[in-house]
């Protein structure tokens, strides 16, 4: 009698598409629900915001996929750094949300990895973050203050965090510094 064959699923990793707008809210609801904040969270309304600016940038919103399911999220968006009157381009991460009955087993970290190496291949040199220190640390943020980088998060210390992508050439100049300018949709979450 033959055996029984396993069935392998496994985790895909890969840019948003159109029909995924339904199961990334789904996510991202689950993800930051709380009983103190209004329905549906703030990254909901956040993420959809993000997606009629100029800041989206389509091949950074990458979708985790587990079982045909959309399981994970992880956004990276234009911002700018206003440097003494010029602005130069960077990266704010964030929302990134893993649906509660997949946490903990190492979505976040692949959608985010994932949302990291699609930034360096498009040539992108600086990503800003605001969140757990602990979790971040993993890809090599840092403390953006000592980047020279400022913004309305600064006061916050440790959670304000920046992380400088490798290179495209090696004389390519260092990531810039000065206050990060973000999208009107942030300033309601």
């Amino acid at each position: 009698m033959p055996g029984k064959v396993a069935r392998v699923t496994t985790l895909r990793l890969r840019p948003e598409d159109p029909a995924d707008e339904g199961p990334v809210a789904r996510v991202l609801a689950a993800a930051f629900a709380r009983p103190d904040v209004a329905t549906p969270p703030p990254e909901v309304t956040l993420v959809d915001e993000l997606r009629r600016g100029d800041a989206w940038i389509p091949e950074l919103s990458m979708v985790a996929e587990y079982g045909g399911e959309v399981v994970g999220y992880a956004l990276l968006t234009r911002v700018r750094v206003r440097t003494d009157g010029d602005s130069y381009p960077a990266l704010a991460l964030g929302p990134v949300a893993v649906a509660p009955h997949r946490q903990r087993v190492g979505h976040g970290t692949a959608v985010v990895q994932a949302a990291l190496d699609a930034g360096t291949e498009l040539g992108e040199r600086l990503v800003v973050v605001l969140g757990d220190p602990a979790f971040y640390r993993r890809f090599g943020f840092g403390p953006a203050d000592r980047l020279g980088l400022t913004s309305p998060w600064s006061g916050l210390g440790e959670p304000w965090q920046a992380l400088v992508l490798p290179p495209s050439t090696s004389d390519e100049p260092g990531p810039p510094t000065g206050e990060v300018l973000f999208p009107a949709p942030w300033s309601k979450v």
